[in-house]
């Protein structure tokens, strides 16, 4: 008996389940039907080209943004890349679908900026974003855009949704490259403020005045930058007057932190390095000039080379920004070195010429007291063999000055002339006896006029020799090279880190 009531039981159920299954399909086709019925209502005689509350208050659109990532930063185009997600709200009383929640022409739109996301109307219809071309929506645009588009994978990222009252969410996901107008006078400390600026394209504050909601950024938290950090943001709005009328700009900035560990081991670290390794040459013997020449042209081709791989990366702006001065005084640094050498060579190499001029003088004068002997007692002689000869060489006190070495370091003993080879001079050596009656003494006299006359030098030489004597005079003597060597091992390192101090105290601390 007990097992008839079960199996009684157990149909009475089944049966109920069932006819339940069968009125929700029933409710969902009969919803599924009211739904379409109700877009067709809701869109007929709609007209896409007129704003909700056509010729009455102005219509508020409420915006939020989400930021999905931020993609690049570019110093050379002066913009940035960055993927985000917008939503705008606003109603339209025509798109209402429940009687009971219209509120005729007493709707005052401000109200609806004082609405939270909790009080909106609970019955939402989500649609294609299709639908977005079938009702009117705001003519919103990026005031400082370069590029953008709206990502299509799978689908248009676009959404629709409706609300019983007639409010509307429509949303999309894009990429954008925004203007960032970027001052690099602490490149690369510096810190940017990158905006976003979003503005009705057509409609005046007379007809559309956007506003923020009450949560309008989402997202910044967890995007992340290679070179930036972002310090935060900031929302406000304004108004515009452009020629066609006065429009409500939303702006949302973001304040961006360079990183500055990137340029630590690719530009600074190197440059210091690059400063040190000249200084070696300090420690190497003035008299190792391949060594020392060789290190200072290493060290300043390749600062030159930092240099060019920094600028490479940067646009070409007129002012100086912080890593050119630190590039530029180590290029300094790196060149004084060279020119200690330079000036440790000079002063060396000067002084073993000035002892070998003294020593050669010297010797000079006592060759021509011997010289000027010996022509005395043969003057007779070489008087007569000299008209029987049809060429004759100059004097020996020329011979001495000229610029021909053999002949200037040869020494000529008595009756020398008597038995030279007149073929192993060249010919502008060679003079003729007579030319039309002009003798060889006539020649020798008119070369040395010409010689007094070249002797005469303009006054000007001779005051900038004067002023020379005098700046080499107040010059101290160096008696040993040594001292400019060792006198550098300590300005130099001296100087490049008080240098280095005040260039970063100065724009870390700015």
């Amino acid at each position: 008996m007990w097992i008839l009531q079960i199996l009684l039981i157990a149909h009475c159920f089944l049966l109920g389940f069932s006819v339940k299954q069968s009125e929700q399909k029933m409710m969902a086709a009969s919803r599924l039907e009211n739904v379409t019925q109700t877009i067709a209502r809701i869109l007929e005689g709609y007209d896409i080209r007129l704003r909700p509350n056509f010729g009455g208050s102005p219509l508020y659109v409420g915006m939020d943004l989400t930021v999905a990532s931020f993609d690049s930063i570019s110093e050379v185009n002066m913009d940035y890349t960055i993927t985000m997600y917008l939503n705008q709200y606003w109603r339209d009383e025509r798109l209402a679908f429940n009687a009971y929640s219209l509120e005729g022409d007493n709707f005052d739109d401000s109200e609806y900026m004082s609405i939270s996301d909790e009080d909106e109307a609970k019955d939402t219809i989500t649609l294609s974003g299709d639908f977005a071309e079938k009702i009117w929506v705001p003519d919103t645009f990026f005031a400082n855009d370069k590029n953008s588009f709206l990502h299509d994978v799978t689908e248009r990222n676009k959404l629709v949704r409706l609300s019983g009252d007639g409010s509307v969410t429509y949303g999309m996901r894009f990429t954008t490259t925004l203007a960032c107008m970027m001052d690099l006078h602490y490149y690369p400390l510096d810190s940017q403020n990158c905006t976003v600026e979003i503005e009705s394209y057509g409609y005046t504050v007379s007809d559309v005045v956007m506003y923020w909601r009450n949560t309008p950024i989402r997202g910044v938290e967890d995007a992340e930058l290679p070179q930036f950090t972002i310090m935060g943001y900031e929302t406000n709005d304004r108004k515009e007057k452009l020629a066609t009328g006065i429009y409500q700009r939303l702006s949302l900035s973001f304040k961006l932190q360079r990183n500055i560990g990137y340029f630590i081991f690719q530009t600074y670290l190197p440059s210091i390095l690059i400063v040190m390794l000249s200084w070696v040459s300090f420690w190497i013997n003035h008299e190792a000039t391949s060594a020392r020449v060789a290190l200072g042209i290493t060290t300043v081709l390749t600062m030159t080379t930092i240099s060019t791989g920094v600028r490479s990366s940067l646009p070409r702006i007129s002012y100086v920004k912080a890593i050119d001065i630190y590039l530029v005084m180590s290029f300094v640094f790196v060149f004084a070195a060279l020119l200690e050498y330079a000036a440790v060579n000079y002063t060396y190499w000067g002084k073993r010429a000035k002892k070998k001029s003294k020593s050669k003088k010297g010797g000079d004068k006592k060759l021509t007291s011997r010289t000027d002997s010996h022509q005395h007692s043969h003057h007779s002689h070489h008087s007569h063999s000299s008209s029987n000869t049809h060429e004759d060489i100059i004097e020996l006190q020329d011979i001495r000055m000229s610029p021909i070495a053999s002949l200037r370091n040869r020494h000529y003993q008595s009756g020398a002339t008597e038995n030279l080879d007149l073929a192993k001079f060249p010919p502008s050596f060679r003079i003729t006896r007579t030319y039309g009656g002009t003798t060889t003494s006539a020649i020798r006299s008119g070369l040395r006029h010409r010689a007094a006359k070249n002797s005469h030098r303009p006054k000007m030489l001779h005051a900038l020799k004067r002023g020379a004597s005098v700046l080499r005079a107040s010059i101290p003597t160096i008696k040993d090279v040594n001292i400019i060597d060792k006198y550098s091992r300590v300005i130099f390192p001296v100087s490049f880190l008080a240098f280095n101090v005040g260039y970063w105290v100065f724009y870390v601390f700015e």
